[in-house]
């Protein structure tokens, strides 16, 4: 197979198909996704075979427990897929909505309409649910998609792609507004992150070196974030109940995700209070802390280095800094922080909403977990991602992000004197 010519016959299909996709009706893409719903569920025992095989294979390769779970289709799995089809089918199409609509001095009417992106590669690691997630967003949002798994998953990912292709006929919706890359060599990547002429945003998912390899080489736009390093503060005018709660559901609600807090910052006014409470808690869960020069002297942890304020565990390790102020809190998140997330625990209006104007992250909280930081919690029903960038979509990612805006004028013969 010649993969340049291969990646860019999808590409010129996935650009063909965007344009049949702008015009199609939001009752046409719906149909299609409840039709894929039902395709799933009809293909159960095709899934699983399909999924058995990646299974075996990443076994004999040597696949970690982790990973090979994040491999499997479990029945529970599928019916989680099954839901976020019909979940996505049920949201607000945002495509074709005008807003700002205005009549200019010379008569015309000026205004946007939201509409697709166009064509959108999405490369992602292990998990094959990610396929149909994907998929139903990009269909949604009037986008054609070229989904690029990881070689783990090739045979679940193409028993999915049956699924979705039977629900694109069903509808009526041109087969190739959703592709599953066929081949497995690496190549492929490489191919479609420098596709500008079909593709207009690549969206990774997987690990850091992953989104760093798609950043460093892609000619076309990027919708990603590196890291997770996301920071909670304890402010001295906190709510001592809320603080606890919030610092431990931040940390250990989930250790493996990107919305975990890594860093906690303590204002030293009220450390002494409630440091040694946190470190038990944590020390009962089986969290390693490691701490600055002043936690330390408050509490059992170990010695923080330089380089752990600047890393994302992923795993029960957390990080503890006891500053002079919210100022000095601020300045650790501005040096040290990803832009994901960061949350203030405090009690003072005046403090939390200075918190909320100069800390620059994708999301910023007041007095809530972390781990809220996600696209279903946001009420975007799904994402699919979250993005650290500043231009165009920022934070999680949904059908919105998926979408952007032109100018619409609207006349009768109007000319311009």
């Amino acid at each position: 197979m010649n993969v340049k010519e291969y990646m860019r016959e999808l590409g010129r299909n996935a650009r063909r198909a965007s344009r049949q996709l702008a015009g199609a009706t939001s009752g046409d893409k719906n149909a299609a996704l409840l039709a894929a719903a039902e395709a799933l569920n009809a293909a159960r025992p095709a899934l699983m075979d399909a999924n058995a095989l990646d299974l075996q294979a990443g076994r004999d390769k040597g696949l970690d427990t982790a990973l090979l779970d994040r491999l499997a289709l479990s029945p529970a799995v599928i019916d989680g897929m099954i839901e976020g089809l019909r979940q996505v089918a049920a949201l607000p199409d945002p495509c074709g909505e005008i807003t700002d609509l205005s009549y200019r001095p010379s008569g015309i009417q000026v205004g946007k309409m939201r509409v697709p992106l166009g064509v959108i590669g999405i490369i992602y690691e292990s998990r094959p649910n990610v396929t149909i997630d994907a998929a139903s967003l990009c269909l949604k949002s009037g986008n054609a998609t070229i989904l690029r798994g990881g070689s783990e998953a090739i045979h679940s990912n193409r028993a999915i792609a049956v699924c979705i292709g039977q629900g694109l006929a069903a509808a009526g919706l041109p087969a190739d507004a959703v592709q599953v890359v066929e081949t497995t060599d690496r190549e492929a990547v490489g191919e479609l992150i420098t596709m500008d002429k079909y593709v207009d945003v690549i969206v990774p998912r997987g690990g850091k070196s992953l989104i760093e390899r798609i950043s460093r080489d892609a000619k076309v736009a990027v919708i990603k974030h590196l890291d997770g390093i996301c920071h909670v503060y304890i402010d001295d005018k906190a709510n001592l109940d809320k603080a606890l709660a919030i610092a431990v559901n931040s940390k250990t609600h989930r250790y493996g995700v990107c919305n975990a807090m890594e860093t906690l910052l303590i204002a030293k006014g009220v450390a002494e209070k409630i440091l040694p409470e946190l470190a038990k808690v944590y020390g009962d869960l089986g969290v390693e802390l490691r701490g600055c020069e002043q936690t330390r002297a408050l509490a059992p942890v170990n010695v923080a280095s330089e380089e752990d304020w600047g890393t994302e565990y992923l795993g029960p390790i957390l990080s503890i800094r006891i500053v002079d102020d919210m100022d000095a809190a601020m300045d650790h998140i501005d040096q040290y922080s990803s832009k994901h997330t960061e949350s203030i625990v405090s009690e003072d209006f005046t403090r939390t909403r200075r918190f909320l104007n100069e800390v620059d992250s994708s999301t910023v909280m007041i007095n809530a977990s972390t781990r809220f930081a996600d696209g279903f919690e946001f009420g975007l029903g799904a994402e699919i991602g979250i993005s650290t960038d500043k231009i165009h979509a920022r934070g999680p990612v949904g059908l919105e992000g998926l979408t952007s805006q032109k100018w619409i004028v609207l006349g009768d013969g109007h000319i311009r004197q």
